[in-house]
C-alpha cells in the first residue's frame, strides 16, 4: 500500500509577527510550483565516515524535483553544493523497467542524484545514474564511470572496507575491484524468472527490503537470495499512456496464490563457490531480513512463515555450516517486521525489538539466544533503534513515550535498570541520525506549520549549529502565506471498545457565529500509517488551501493505524473495513456537535487504503458522508498481494467470508451521494483493474459516479502537472456538490 513519505526536518519557533510581509492568497498552482513552499528541505542526511561533514540531497531552486548533493562542512561551518548532478550526467535518464519499479517501491521520484553511498574512508562517493555507476573522488572533485554498458547496474554499494563496489546487472550479482577494475561475476544463472541478489516484489513493497544481498565484514563473502518466480501467477497488466498502451506479463503474487521460491546462499569472492543454507522443509516462507554478526562468519537471517504468525531469528555459521534458532516471535494475529537488530562489538550480545508485551520495545540478548533483560517498557512504542554506546552502557532510540503524536530521541541504560530519558525538545516531531561515535546527532524536526530544518546537536541535546535552518524569513517561499495558515487543533475520541483515537482539525479561516461550514474528512485508516502527527507534511498545504475556501478539514487515526500498540492495530484482523468505518462514524458524530459544522455537507477523501475507506464509508455510511473522493482504491482484496493481504485477512482458503465482507462490492448499492474515483492508468501496485471492476458494477447497478484517470501515472501520481490537475479536480468536485462558490 501507499506508505508515508519519509521526510527529514527541524522546527524553530514560528514568529509570524516578526515577518513584515504582506500575505498572499494560497493557490493550488502555487502549492505545486517552484520553488517549493517547504523551502530548503534536505533529505538523505548522513554523516561522512570521518565525521567532518554532513551530506544531504536538496532540490534545485528552479526545479525542486532535480537533486544535487550538498554538504555542511563542520570545519568551516559552510553549506555548499558538493556534487552538481548536471556535471555528472545531464539530460533525460533512460531507466530500465526493473529500476522504474524499484524506485516506485522506494517512493523515490525526481531527477539527478537520488541515491549516494560513501566509501569507508570518506574519500569517495558512489552514484547510480542513467543505468551506470559513477565514482566521485572528493580530493580531485572528478568523477569517472565505473560501468559503461548497455545493461543497467542497480543496487550498487561499496564493500565494508571500500575495496569493491557491488551491484546487480541483468539479474546477477557482481563485485568490481576498484584498484584493478576487474569485475567478478558472483552468480551465473540470472535472467527470466531467476533473480540473484534482488528483492522480490513483496519484499520490496511490503517488507521494506530493497536488496537481496549482504556483504560480510571481512569482504571475503556475500550472502544473497536466489529467487525463482516460476510458481508465481503470470498476469497481463496494462499500462495506459497518452499515446500508447504497454502490455506487461508480470509475475504478481495475488493473495492465496503461490509466492516465489527463495533460496539463501553465501558466495565466496575468491572462487565464486556458493553454499546454500538449509531453510527447512517448508518452502512457502519469507526471508525478511539478513545481517552478519561481528565475527564475520555468522549470518543472521529472519525466517517468517506464510501466515506471518511466527518469526525466527536464525544464525548460520558460514564455516561450519551449522545453524540455530536464536529466538522466536509468535503472534495469534501477525508479526510486524522491523530493522531493529544490532550486534554489539563485544561479540556476546545483541539488541532486538519485539511487540510481545503489546508495544514495540527493546530487549538485550546474548548471542546464544538467552534473554538478558527488557530495556524499555510501558504503554508506548519504540519507533527505531538509533545507536548503542557500549562503553557507557547506553541505548539511543526514537520513540513515543511522551505522546504518540511526536517522535523523540531517548536514551536508556543498556545493561542496568533505569528509565528512558527524552533528549529532543517537546512540541516538535524529530527524525534523527546518530553519529557512529555516539557524540552528536543530526536533528531533523518539524511541527505542523513549520517546514523541515536540520541542526547538529550533542548527544545530550545541546545545540551546536544549524545544518539547514530553513528560516521563515522574508526570503522563504512560504513566508508570504504564513499569516493566513490556520493552526490545527488536536484532540481525542473514544472508539466503541474504549480505546483512545487522536484527531486533527483544520478550521476554516472565515469562521463566524451562526455560519455552517462543509467538512472534508481526510482518511487513510489502514495499518502501518499514521496521519495525525505534529509534523510538517507538504500535503497539508492543500488542506490549508481548502480551509481558506471555507472547509473544515478533519483527520482521525482509527483503530488499525500505527504507533499505538498491537491491540490498537489488531482490531482489524480478519475483517477489513469494519472497525475503521465505525471509528470514522464516531468522528462524524463528534463533528456534528460543533456549531460551525454543516452536518448535511460532510465529505470524505482518501488515497490507496484511504481510497478504499472512502468507498466503504460512502457505501456503508451514506447517512454520515454526503460526498466522497476515492483515489487509487483497493476494491477487491483478492486482487492484492500475498504478504500484505494475508497479514491482515489470513489465507482466502481459511477466511473466505472475511475476504467477501472486506471487499467493497457487497455494499455498492448503498451509495447515496455523489462519488468520484480517480486512478493512475499505469499503477503497478493497486492495479487499475481495482477501479475498472468497480466501474462496471456501478454501471450495471445504474449508480451514477464520476471518474478521472491519469495516463502514465503510477500509484503515487507524481509530477507537478498531475498533482495540480488532481487537486483542482478534487476541489471542483466538492465545491460543486457542497455549493461552495
Amino acid at each position: 500500500m501507499l506508505k508515508k513519505i519519509k521526510h527529514l526536518s527541524l522546527a524553530i519557533p514560528l514568529m509570524v509577527g516578526a515577518i513584515s510581509v504582506q500575505a498572499k492568497p494560497l493557490s493550488l498552482e502555487r502549492i505545486f510550483d517552484d520553488p517549493s513552499l517547504s523551502g530548503k528541505s534536505p533529505v538523505q542526511l548522513k554523516f561522512s565516515p570521518d565525521g567532518s561533514r554532513v551530506t544531504y540531497l536538496q532540490g534545485k531552486s528552479d526545479d525542486y524535483n532535480r537533486y544535487d548533493l550538498w554538504e555542511y562542512n563542520l570545519k568551516d561551518n559552510t553549506n555548499r553544493v558538493l556534487v552538481d548532478s548536471a556535471k555528472l550526467f545531464s539530460g533525460p535518464e533512460n531507466l530500465s523497467d526493473e529500476e522504474k519499479a524499484r524506485r516506485e517501491r522506494q517512493r523515490i521520484f525526481g531527477k539527478g542524484i537520488l541515491e549516494y553511498k560513501w566509501s569507508k574512508d570518506g574519500k569517495a562517493l558512489l552514484f547510480p545514474l542513467n543505468g551506470d555507476l559513477y565514482y566521485y573522488d572528493l580530493a580531485s572533485a572528478k568523477s569517472k564511470k565505473l560501468t559503461d554498458t548497455e545493461a543497467f547496474e542497480t543496487d550498487a554499494r561499496f564493500s565494508p572496507k571500500g575495496n569493491y563496489v557491488s551491484f546487480i546487472r541483468e539479474q546477477n550479482l557482481y563485485a568490481l575491484e576498484l584498484e584493478s577494475g576487474k569485475e567478478i561475476q558472483l552468480s551465473k544463472d540470472g535472467g527470466g524468472v531467476i533473480k540473484n541478489g534482488m528483492a522480490e516484489f513483496v519484499a520490496q513493497e511490503e517488507m521494506s527490503r530493497m536488496t537481496g544481498y549482504w556483504w560480510s565484514g571481512d569482504e571475503t563473502k556475500i550472502a544473497y537470495t536466489r529467487v525463482d518466480e516460476t510458481p508465481v501467477k503470470e498476469a497481463i497488466r496494462n499500462e495506459i499512456y497518452a499515446d500508447e498502451v504497454k502490455l506487461f506479463n508480470q509475475r504478481y503474487p495475488f493473495t492465496g496464490t503461490d509466492n516465489v521460491k527463495i533460496q539463501l546462499g553465501v558466495v565466496k569472492l575468491n572462487d565464486q563457490k556458493v553454499d546454500w543454507i538449509d531453510l527447512g522443509k517448508d518452502e512457502d516462507i519469507y526471508i525478511a531480513r539478513a545481517k552478519w554478526l561481528k565475527d564475520g562468519n555468522t549470518l543472521s537471517y529472519q525466517w517468517q512463515n506464510r501466515s506471518q504468525h511466527k518469526l525466527e531469528l536464525r544464525f548460520y555459521n558460514s564455516e561450519t555450516k551449522a545453524q540455530k534458532v536464536a529466538l522466536t516471535e509468535n503472534s495469534e494475529t501477525w508479526i510486524n517486521l522491523h530493522f531493529d537488530l544490532e550486534f554489539l562489538k563485544d561479540k556476546k550480545h545483541f539488541v532486538w525489538a519485539s511487540e510481545r508485551d503489546g508495544f514495540k520495545h527493546l530487549y538485550l540478548y546474548r548471542t546464544n539466544g538467552q534473554l538478558v533483560r527488557q530495556i524499555t517498557s510501558g504503554d508506548w512504542a519504540v519507533d527505531s533503534l538509533k545507536g548503542i554506546d557500549e562503553k557507557k552502557g547506553i541505548v539511543y532510540f526514537a520513540g513515543r513515550k511522551d505522546t504518540p503524536l511526536e517522535s523523540h530521541l531517548y536514551s536508556a541504560p543498556l545493561f542496568k535498570k533505569g528509565d528512558a530519558k527524552r533528549i529532543t525538545e517537546k512540541g516538535q516531531y524529530h527524525n534523527v541520525v546518530l553519529a557512529k561515535d555516539n557524540k552528536t546527532f543530526i536533528d531533523n524536526s518539524s511541527s505542523d506549520n513549520k517546514p523541515n530544518s536540520a541542526a547538529l546537536r550533542k548527544v545530550n541535546g545541546e545545540f551546536i549549529t544549524w545544518l539547514e535552518e530553513n528560516k521563515l524569513d522574508s526570503n522563504h517561499p512560504l513566508t508570504p502565506y504564513l499569516s493566513d495558515l490556520t493552526k490545527p487543533e488536536y484532540g481525542t475520541i473514544k472508539a466503541e471498545d474504549g480505546q483512545v483515537m487522536h484527531y486533527r482539525l483544520f478550521k476554516p479561516s472565515n469562521i463566524a457565529d451562526g455560519k455552517k461550514h462543509p467538512v472534508i474528512v481526510n482518511v487513510y485508516g489502514g495499518p502501518h500509517a499514521q496521519r495525525v502527527t505534529n509534523s510538517w507534511r507538504s500535503k497539508n498545504l492543500y488542506f490549508q488551501y481548502m480551509a481558506q475556501q471555507g472547509y473544515v478539514i478533519f483527520q482521525l487515526d482509527n483503530r488499525g493505524s500505527y504507533n499505538r500498540g498491537k491491540k490498537f492495530e489488531d482490531a482489524i484482523y480478519k475483517h477489513l473495513g469494519v472497525v475503521e468505518v465505525a471509528d470514522q462514524i464516531k468522528g462524524v458524530e463528534f463533528l456534528r456537535t460543533l456549531d460551525y459544522v454543516d452536518p448535511q455537507r460532510i465529505g470524505v477523501y482518501g488515497h490507496s487504503y484511504g481510497g478504499y475507506m472512502a468507498l466503504m464509508t460512502m457505501f456503508k455510511a451514506g447517512d454520515y458522508f454526503q460526498a466522497g473522493v476515492s483515489g487509487a482504491p483497493v476494491t477487491d482484496w483478492a486482487l492484492y498481494d500475498t504478504h500484505y493481504t494475508e497479514r491482515y485477512l489470513g489465507h482466502p482458503d481459511t477466511n473466505a467470508k472475511g475476504y467477501e465482507d472486506s471487499a467493497v462490492f457487497p455494499y455498492a448499492d448503498g451509495l447515496k451521494g455523489p462519488l468520484m474515483i480517480y486512478h493512475g492508468m499505469a499503477d503497478d501496485n493497486v492495479l487499475f483493474t481495482h477501479s475498472t471492476k468497480l466501474f462496471k458494477q456501478l454501471q450495471d447497478n445504474e449508480k451514477q459516479f464520476e471518474m478521472m484517470t491519469y495516463p502514465g501515472s503510477k500509484h503515487s501520481l507524481r509530477g507537478k502537472q498531475v498533482q495540480t490537475h488532481l487537486h483542482q479536480t478534487i476541489t471542483n468536485f466538492f465545491n460543486r456538490h457542497f455549493d461552495v462558490k
